[in-house]
């Protein structure tokens, strides 16, 4: 059993900057991958970045790469994407959600937080 907590988030301007944060918790949550999600207003969930248990592996998704960075700290079970460069259409809600593989699709992912608000004015 993982929980997860998202915090961070908020309003920024488009080239701008925003950093969110996950924490999990749980006696085996360091052992899983975390992965960011968003949803934007009318649209599906769609997978944003992944990083490994040990942080050792991410994969990004093509419409971020070079713009957002993810970190983990496992000492303190949390990890951070930081979102640099930002556009208009990153705008939606950012989840963060835990599993062993770390893959691309919502429909694997048993454990869920409940999401934070990223909005970014033009």
């Amino acid at each position: 059993q993982v929980q997860l907590i998202e915090s961070g988030g908020g309003l920024a301007q488009a080239g701008g900057s925003l950093r969110l944060s996950c924490a999990a918790f749980g006696p085996t949550a360091s052992n899983y991958a975390i992965t960011w999600f968003r949803q934007a207003p009318g649209n599906e969930r769609e997978f944003v970045v992944t990083i490994s248990w040990n942080g050792g592996s991410t994969h990004y998704a093509d419409s971020v790469k070079g713009r957002f960075t993810i970190s983990r700290d496992n000492a303190k079970n949390t990890a951070v994407l930081q979102m640099d460069s930002l556009l208009p259409e990153d705008t939606g809600v950012y989840y963060c959600a835990a599993d062993e593989w770390g893959g691309t699709a919502v429909n694997e992912y048993e454990y869920w937080g409940q999401g934070t608000q990223v909005t970014v004015s033009s």
